[in-house]
């Protein structure tokens, strides 16, 4: 049993690999073997535009903000627009007064919410808002849930430890969906992602997971 799930952890590996041709795959997230989560239920929330939170988050595993340092802020209508090029070593830095983030208790679990320039607690910047995520340590995969999207656009951007960005990735028409990304040479070297959106009804974020699989041998 042991060796038929490491032969098919490799082969799901090696197929990832072979159909992408881009620096990060973008894959099924039940084929990844990601041992850490953050589900931000330790931390205090609230409903409705949920608890605010006005500095970075700190969690196990990862610092939660709006943006790099190095990058600019703008409007994009209500969502939030980064540009600019990001400053070594990877920051994560916090929004302003109103517009950084809220956690968000809906439907029995909480997730994490990203203001918009119109900021804390107007429903029109509500999920408009630029999330950005710093690991520990470099990452050669992991995966994400975006909540509460109505077939909207998002993109993430992925970037090394050095600020070199890895690249922008436009993800399928977004809802209640799992996202899993896998670097194309296997390489740990995804330390930040920052997730943008022009969704209708604005996205949250939800279970981040992440972490070396472990050894089966």
């Amino acid at each position: 049993m042991r060796l038929l799930l490491i032969l098919s952890l490799v082969i799901a590996g090696h197929a990832a690999r072979a159909a992408c041709d881009t620096p990060i795959c973008l894959v099924d997230p039940d084929g990844l073997d990601l041992p850490l989560v953050i589900t931000f239920e330790e931390i205090r929330s609230g409903h409705g535009p949920g608890h605010p939170i006005p500095d970075v988050l700190v969690t196990d595993g990862a610092r939660f903000g709006e943006r790099f340092a190095g990058q600019m802020l703008s409007a994009n209508g209500d969502h939030d627009a980064v540009t600019g090029t990001v400053l070594p070593p990877l920051t994560v830095l916090p929004g302003a007064e109103g517009q950084n983030l809220s956690v968000v208790y809906l439907k029995g679990n909480k997730i994490l919410n990203g203001y918009g320039v119109a900021g804390y607690p107007k429903r029109h910047a509500q999920g408009e808002g630029a999330i950005a995520f710093l690991f520990d340590t470099d990452q050669s995969a992991l995966s994400f849930e975006l909540r509460g999207g109505e077939d909207g656009a998002a993109i993430a951007v992925f970037y090394q430890r050095t600020g070199q960005e890895i690249m922008a990735l436009e993800l399928p028409p977004a809802g209640e969906h799992a996202f899993g990304f896998l670097r194309a040479t296997g390489e740990a070297d995804i330390a930040g992602v920052l997730i943008t959106n022009t969704d209708p009804q604005g996205l949250a974020l939800d279970n981040i997971r992440f972490g070396k699989p472990p050894d089966l041998s």
